[in-house]
């Protein structure tokens, strides 16, 4: 008889292994739906949350959802698992543990400490036993701080990526837009291109570009393009101003081959970037993105449901130690997330689980055009993100994304945000918006056309 049951009314509720209870307890989305994961009910659902409530944190480490022998990332998950800092919570459930994460004890401190006992299943599983306000409410309390030239994570701060997008890596145009972002107070987590081309040639300009932009204006961030990590390995080996290193990155072994990317890989390129030692107040020099969706649209899933297969990538984000880490919530597409609902719950879902874990969590907040959602639920998914403490959130110009073709934030968007919660930019950033002129006297960014504003030095040098 399945130990994953439960009667319920006159029905009785058999799940036949533990990938079926957690992907039958995920809240309702299109990639479950499509990957033939998903519960068949609402009923079944919730008896799914129930059979997962009653299970000890526990059968994670011993049940491993992938097999241990055939993906480099379960090896990853369990091989580095700390069992000391797992102990405090050892003995509970995961709805005794959920009730933890909400009480008075599971305090930023407690939070911190727990992290490395943590594995990506165990956060997958508590956060699908979790309301949104739940999500928000653990997230705030649990703090990430990570620095390379601007220290990104403290409390009462918003970071922002400032992504100067074009589709023909135009300098005239990623220049004017990374103006136009500075002029807003953005940039302080990053100031990141996708690049148009995989071009090593093309990805040294851009970063030849950003790094005399920064330079001239002795602004304290850092700098990346977006390019394939091997890519940057031959950029860095060419001598170019690589700041951080980034990737794409998934929840399996196989997933990230169809990205080009190996565990190997990523330790050669951190350790490639920790040499040229360009950090000022830090040497957090990875930065990776993730996604929901993207392990199913490799076919690189093994039967389990697509959130908790983001969470894995989580993992693997851990093991480098980044400055930063941000889900593209609503960028793969309405197969995956196919509306504003389903968009939402996923960016808090991946801000808790990711912070659970100890790392410096950002969200694009963002969909495509043929998704059934708009900028005004892109608004609540950003609102609701400044309350639950993400780290950083991406801007564009306009909230349009040329190069990509998806909506996300602009810029004044995030400004907007961090005047509504009383949130700063990174202190090394504020202090140089300071030094340039371009605050008034209540720290607030004010409007360019504001004539009581000194012309700033900006403008005046660009």
């Amino acid at each position: 008889m399945s130990a994953y049951a439960i009667t319920l009314g006159h029905h009785r509720y058999r799940f036949d292994d533990l990938r079926a209870v957690m992907a039958c307890a995920s809240p309702r989305r299109s990639g479950d739906e499509l990957a033939g994961l998903a519960a068949e009910s609402a009923e079944q659902r919730m008896a799914a949350r129930m059979v997962l409530a009653d299970l000890p944190l526990s059968v994670f480490l011993a049940e491993p959802l992938i097999p241990y022998e055939t993906d480099e990332v379960t090896r990853l998950i369990l091989d580095s698992h700390d069992a000391a800092a797992f102990a405090p919570v050892a003995f509970m459930t995961v709805g005794g543990f959920r009730d933890w994460l909400l009480s008075y004890d599971a305090d930023t401190e407690a939070l911190s400490r727990l992290a490395p006992g943590l594995t990506p299943e165990m956060v997958a599983a508590v956060s699908k036993l979790m309301r949104n306000q739940d999500l928000v409410t653990v997230a705030a309390k649990t703090q990430v701080v990570t620095a390379f030239r601007s220290t990104v994570g403290l409390k009462g701060r918003l970071s922002s990526r400032l992504q100067p997008n074009h589709p023909t890596d135009d300098p005239t145009g990623i220049a004017a837009s990374t103006l136009d972002g500075l002029l807003f107070g953005m940039g302080d987590a990053v100031i990141g291109i996708n690049p148009a081309t995989d071009s090593v040639s093309a990805c040294i300009t851009l970063l030849e570009l950003l790094d005399s932009v920064r330079r001239k204006f002795d602004i304290p961030t850092q700098s990346c393009v977006l390019t394939h990590v091997t890519n940057t390995i031959q950029a860095i080996e060419r001598g170019a101003p690589v700041d951080l290193v980034f990737q794409s990155i998934a929840g399996t072994e196989a997933a990230n081959a169809g990205f080009g990317v190996t565990l190997a890989v990523l330790k050669e390129a951190r350790e490639a970037a920790l040499a040229l030692k360009r950090g000022t107040v830090g040497d957090n020099v990875m930065y990776f993105e993730t996604g929901q969706g993207s392990a199913l649209s490799a076919g690189a899933h093994h039967g389990v449901d697509q959130q908790t297969v983001e969470v894995r990538a989580y993992a693997v984000a851990r093991a480098f130690k980044p400055l930063l880490v941000n889900t593209v919530v609503g960028f793969i597409g309405p197969e995956y997330l196919c509306d504003s609902k389903q968009i939402i719950r996923a960016g808090l879902e991946d801000n808790f689980c990711g912070k659970l874990l100890g790392l410096p969590m950002g969200v694009d907040v963002c969909y495509t055009n043929h998704a059934e959602a708009d900028q005004d639920d892109m608004d609540v998914l950003m609102i609701l993100l400044g309350n639950a403490g993400v780290n950083f959130l991406i801007g564009v110009p306009g909230a349009d994304d040329i190069m990509l073709n998806y909506q996300s934030l602009s810029y004044h968007d995030i400004l907007g945000l961090r005047h509504l919660l009383k949130l700063k930019p990174a202190p090394e950033f504020e202090a140089w918006l300071e030094r340039m002129g371009m605050l008034d006297d209540q720290g607030r960014v004010p409007p360019l056309d504001d004539h009581s504003r000194p012309m700033t030095r900006l403008l005046g040098a660009s």
